[in-house]
């Protein structure tokens, strides 16, 4: 599970690297493994069968997964290591493309502003 960069060594199966990924999401969010379970409509037993690797998710599961801790697919599956990757920037996407010239201008700087103020935050230690 070792990975170069945002490639996933040949070794590494998303089998091997789904349960770690799930857990560190996890943890980081701050969730435990009901609390998953509630965002995901799953139940905790699942989350705890996918975390030790006993079981594996649906895709429908993964997704739910994915969604409920704001992260993609792809970094549950070891094929990204950015555990911020573009989860959100999809959900945008499928809006912006419907935005005018200038109110892509609007949404810009929106978002230039709103990343500034969380860098900003992160220097000092915020969260």
């Amino acid at each position: 599970m070792i990975q170069y960069g945002s490639v996933m060594k040949e070794s590494s199966r998303p089998t091997e690297v789904f349960p770690e990924r799930l857990r560190l999401a996890r943890d980081r969010r701050g969730l435990n493994q009901g609390d998953l379970a509630k965002r995901a409509g799953l139940q905790a037993s699942a989350i705890s069968h996918f975390e030790t690797g006993t079981r594996k998710p649906s895709f429908d599961n993964l997704r739910r997964l994915a969604d409920a801790l704001d992260v993609t697919t792809d970094y549950l599956l070891g094929r990204v290591t950015d555990l911020n990757g573009l989860a959100g920037a999809d959900k945008l996407h499928r809006h912006y493309d419907r935005l005018t010239s200038d109110d892509r201008d609007v949404a810009d700087s929106v978002i230039e502003m709103l990343a500034r103020k969380a860098e900003s935050r992160a220097r000092k230690g915020d969260k």
